[in-house]
């Protein structure tokens, strides 16, 4: 068993460390909170201090970066975390395995795979790309160690209410109601079920064929709003819902009055054009398959 420091305790860094734990680990979880799953030492930290992550980090075999800042603060607050992360790395040994997102790809024609270039145009995406470029750059070096696993968005137990599958999804659909939706219902898309991510981010510490390479986390076939919607309603026994989005003009206009809402339009083009994420290479690599569909969509319903 090793030590394995979770930095951010929030919807991945929180099944991260359960799953840590089950397996007999030695779990430490950092955030500015201190809150942390029953059995983890929870630490309260600035993620930005280099010297007091490094401090946190000695010892332990894998330092997993699961934090996810709002997304209007990523241009001050990612760099110097980015940094902290790096120095605390090559100072310890830990292998660091950053969890990431498809942003930094841009808009795609077909499926992504990960040697797609990180072509966004967008100020924030590329922060990400920056992130990468400099890990990969330290490993290549031989500084350190590092992946980067890459998950599409989230569903199942524990998602926030940033999930476009969380309550305001799964509310009027076990109420019966009418589900409003920011986006087209019947665009496919790649959906990643929590309990998957954390499953991914610990094989790819643990595994040196991992290191040096980003991955996509095993994520089952593209689905539409209006498919997970009928197929959560049958697994309550229950007739499809009814669905009705919100026109983008309105969306756009109540975006003045939410940080979240106003960055919707720098992600419009993953739900107006099918965005689909090829997983297939973790699963060939390491023998591993997403969650079945209607098991994940089950579970996520009795959260």
């Amino acid at each position: 068993m090793g030590k394995h420091v979770v930095v951010g305790s929030g919807q991945v860094g929180g099944h991260l460390a359960a799953k840590l734990l089950a397996r007999g680990h030695e779990v430490v979880v950092v955030s500015r909170s201190g809150r942390g799953p029953e059995g983890a030492v929870k630490v309260a930290a600035d993620v930005s201090d280099a010297s007091r992550l490094t401090e946190i980090t000695k010892g332990a075999d894998v330092l997993y970066n699961c934090v996810n800042p709002r997304y209007d603060r990523w241009l001050i607050d990612w760099p110097p975390m980015a940094a902290a992360f790096l120095a605390a790395a090559e100072a310890t040994g830990a292998v660091y395995v950053m969890l990431g997102n498809l942003y930094p790809y841009g808009p795609v024609t077909g499926p992504m795979t990960e040697d797609l270039p990180l072509a966004s145009a967008n100020e924030k995406f590329r922060v990400r790309t920056t992130m990468w470029q400099d890990a990969l750059a330290a490993h290549e070096a031989g500084r350190i160690r590092a992946t980067e696993v890459r998950a599409s968005d989230y569903f199942g137990p524990g998602a926030t209410d940033q999930s476009y599958l969380g309550d305001r999804f799964l509310g009027p659909l076990r109420a019966g109601r009418t589900i409003p939706l920011l986006w087209p219902a019947d665009v496919p898309h790649t959906w990643s079920y929590l309990p998957d991510v954390a499953e991914a981010l610990i094989i790819a510490g643990g595994d040196e064929r991992a290191w040096g390479r980003p991955w996509h986390v095993p994520s089952p076939e593209p689905m539409t709003f209006r498919e997970i919607g009928e197929r959560m309603a049958a697994l309550l026994g229950r007739p499809a819902p009814r669905m009705r989005q919100i026109p983008w003009p309105v969306t756009r206009a109540l975006g003045a009055f939410s940080y979240m809402l106003g960055e919707l339009r720098h992600v419009r083009y993953q739900f107006t054009e099918p965005f689909v994420m090829d997983s297939s290479a973790f699963q060939r690599t390491f023998g591993v398959a997403p969650t079945p569909v209607d098991q994940a969509l089950k579970a996520t319903l009795e959260a």
